[in-house]
């Protein structure tokens, strides 16, 4: 039988308890105290269904993370791009036992309207026992992340996990000796399944800003294409102790590649593409096909095909279900499950086409066009609004938006802040252009490509009939 996610980090530190487990920016820790402080804080949580934990770079956030799927009991991964109405929403369908974060993280949760009490995984510790994990046991739960409107909950449990684990032991080159970089804050599952695959490895994990670990040594780093242009234009390195780059989220332009192999010109570097709902489902590795629509090759046991364009994925890592209401629902079907994406399979390579619904993905966080018209169209005088992604070097695409407005024309001003009061700071648009009418297809369609030209001008001097430019980081 498959050994689940905690077992395998157990057996890491029965095997090598001195070596060291997790370096943050606060502190650094070996792997039997890791443990000690994980099997404690499993021990506090005995008895909950579901912890809620907003995660951030630090020993804790693991260590909760960890003591939760030791026990059986199911994470609730809170993510810090979500609104006020949003966390409501999630902690009102999951119904967790307790809501966990560092306390450094408190101020934010009050900010998002909690005023439940608020635990730290040390304050959890206790001397008692706890549960086990089961292989059906639910383990994550999940929040679409980056969008606005109703927050969609998937459920993913401890076997979908473990053979997560041994595609990646089967893929990936981590062992005992190898330090991973995990740069990015762990509310993002990217980043978090990289630390704990590199736990279950015995590797120590370093969670400090990307130059940094490069710095002190780094062999693995775990990205996605916004951090590789950071490490890009860092002016650092080369470094050539990285032996292997784990990305994934937008799809990363040949050029991003080129330009980071200068920087990690030993390293490997490995896109691949999947979802929160179906795992991994593809790769490719080096600067990959010229074909910019290549998603590389299709991970062991992973099945796909195509059905009226969109792609459907079959294999042991899909999701469970959405939590609503009504329970668990929208699972896979005989085993199939598609999330809208567009493409052709090509023996056991697949090519993607873009999502059905026109999703775009801002450095690994889903934006959708929908939501950021809606939010336009809200403010009084502005009769029409399209959004759709623009190119943008560091984040792979960003959000911009056109209007058409009437005789009461709002001001800049106006609109940002409206904007920025509604919106999630993903969904922000880069920039909000005023035009005379919205380019339309013979059949009275929006022409979202058209468009996209017209938007992309901004980057290239075009003239400027712009509401302003919003920066990503506002």
């Amino acid at each position: 039988m498959t050994e689940l996610l905690a077992e395998r980090i157990a057996g890491q530190t029965a095997e090598f308890p001195e070596s060291t487990a997790v370096v943050s920016a606060r502190e650094s820790v070996g792997y039997r105290e890791f443990w000690s402080r994980v099997t404690r804080t499993a021990a506090g949580l005995d008895g909950m269904n579901r912890v809620a934990v907003l995660p951030t770079s630090d020993v804790e956030s693991l260590v909760a993370v960890t003591a939760a799927a030791y026990a059986g009991i199911s994470v609730v991964l809170l993510h810090r791009h979500l609104l006020p109405s949003q966390l409501n929403r999630v902690l009102e369908l999951s119904k967790p036992g307790a809501v966990v974060a560092a306390s450094h993280q408190h101020r934010r949760l009050r900010r998002l309207g909690f005023d439940g009490a608020i635990q730290t995984a040390a304050a959890l510790e206790s001397d008692g026992v706890s549960g086990r994990a089961r292989p059906g046991t639910e383990l994550l739960v999940g929040v679409t992340s980056g969008t606005t409107g109703e927050p969609k909950l998937f459920l993913r449990n401890q076997s979908s996990w473990a053979t997560t684990l041994d595609r990646s032991d089967a893929t990936f080159d981590i062992g005992r000796r190898d330090r991973v970089a995990v740069p990015g804050v762990l509310d993002h599952t990217h980043f978090l399944y990289g630390a704990l695959h590199a736990l279950t490895r015995g590797a120590m994990v370093d969670l400090r800003p990307v130059v940094q670990s490069l710095n002190d040594g780094a062999t693995h780093l775990y990205s996605v294409p916004t951090i590789a242009w950071d490490v890009v234009r860092s002016g650092e390195g080369p470094f050539r102790r990285v032996r292997e780059v784990l990305s994934s989220a937008a799809r990363w332009p040949r050029t991003g590649r080129q330009a980071l192999q200068q920087i990690l010109p030993d390293a490997s570097l490995v896109h691949f593409y999947g979802a929160s709902e179906l795992s991994f489902v593809s790769f490719d590795r080096e600067l990959g096909s010229t074909d910019e629509n290549s998603a590389g090759e299709l991970f062991d046991g992973v099945e796909a095909e195509i059905r009226a364009g969109r792609v459907f994925v079959r294999s042991d890592m899909l999701f469970d279900g959405y939590l609503t209401e009504d329970g668990v629902v929208d699972g896979p079907v005989d085993g199939w499950m598609s999330v809208g994406d567009r493409g052709e399979v090509l023996g056991n390579r697949l090519r993607l086409f873009g999502r059905v619904g026109d999703t775009l993905i801002r450095g690994g966080l889903n934006v959708e066009p929908a939501d950021v018209e809606a939010a336009l169209t809200a403010i009084p005088g502005i009769a029409e609004a399209a959004c759709v992604g623009v190119p943008d070097a560091r984040m792979g695409e960003v959000p911009a938006a056109a209007i058409v407005v009437d005789d009461d024309v709002p001001s800049a001003a106006e609109i940002w802040r409206h904007l920025r009061a509604t919106l999630p700071s993903p969904s922000m648009p880069v920039r909000v252009r005023t035009v005379e009418r919205l380019p339309r297809t013979p059949r009275g369609k929006l022409d979202r490509h058209a468009l996209a030209l017209v938007l992309a001008e901004g980057d290239r001097g075009g003239r400027s009939t712009d509401a302003g430019d919003e920066s990503a980081g506002r």
